[in-house]
């Protein structure tokens, strides 16, 4: 039987008397790309924090690539690649010498930091800005090389936490045609987005509300079962079932804030 890339069960977290995520199950197979999706607050990026060994479970259990969330977490922090939504990259160095820092951090060895660099400076597209600043990029060329900094140590699971919020729709598209040539390459993808035609090209999702995973499918059977042809009237199903008037809230927001980043 197939190991599963991530499994949960049970996960709890709390903040003082605020509980954050409240007992989620979540199996993630390996391979593909598995979208975890719910509004802001729902507890995507603190299970994520929690798979990534960034923080401590309040309760409950997991495992990554088979293994312990906790005890083997730096086990587990060597075998994946996290990009958060504000990726640190050093402006005052160029691409190299940001990638060169990475491969310090992962300590690569010194014969295969070269093969891994102009891996990474190929599958981004970055070679000829290699002597570039960073800080004169573009947000969509930053996002780019924080991916590469993410996959210079070639991890078995990549975890994208609203990899592309502020970036413009062509780079968003050139960023995730990127991410499905990885996959392809056998890296098992988690990934948060609040664009609802980004989690349409995954193979499965799980949406998450108030701490809770309320459903989990593949893509295509969650539109199935709701009876739509796209998971953005999903998603509203879910949201308004579990709480309608936060729903409300959070979803205004969310689509003023796309407007924003599409001005």
């Amino acid at each position: 039987m197939m190991e599963n890339a991530i499994e949960l069960v049970g996960l709890k977290k709390s903040f003082g008397e605020i509980e954050a995520v409240k007992g989620i199950d979540l199996i993630v197979p390996k391979g593909g790309i598995y979208g975890l999706i719910g509004p802001n607050g729902a507890g995507k990026s603190t299970t994520i924090k929690m798979i990534c060994g960034v923080l401590e479970p309040s309760g409950g259990e997991g495992r990554v690539l088979g293994l312990e969330m906790g005890a083997e977490s730096e086990k587990i922090k060597e075998k994946i690649g996290y990009m958060s939504q504000k990726f640190s990259l050093y402006e005052d160095l160029t691409v190299s010498e940001n990638i060169e820092f990475y491969s310090e951090i992962y300590t690569i060895d010194l014969e295969k930091k070269k093969e891994r660099t102009d891996e990474v400076l190929r599958i981004s597209g970055l070679g000829d800005r290699k002597h570039q600043l960073v800080g004169n990029l573009s947000g969509g060329w930053k996002q780019k090389l924080a991916l590469s900094c993410c996959l210079i140590h070639k991890p078995e699971i990549l975890i994208l936490d609203e990899p592309t919020a502020g970036v413009d729709p062509v780079s968003r598209r050139l960023f995730w045609k990127m991410i499905y040539e990885i996959v392809e390459e056998g890296i098992t993808v988690l990934a948060t987005t609040h664009y609802m035609d980004e989690a349409e090209g995954f193979d499965s999702a799980a949406f998450i509300m108030d701490g809770r995973i309320i459903a989990a499918d593949t893509t295509e059977a969650l539109m199935k079962k709701n009876n739509v042809d796209n998971l953005e009237d999903v998603f509203i199903k879910y949201a308004i079932d579990s709480d309608e008037e936060t729903f409300e809230k959070e979803y205004k927001m969310m689509k003023r804030r796309i407007s924003d980043e599409m001005a």
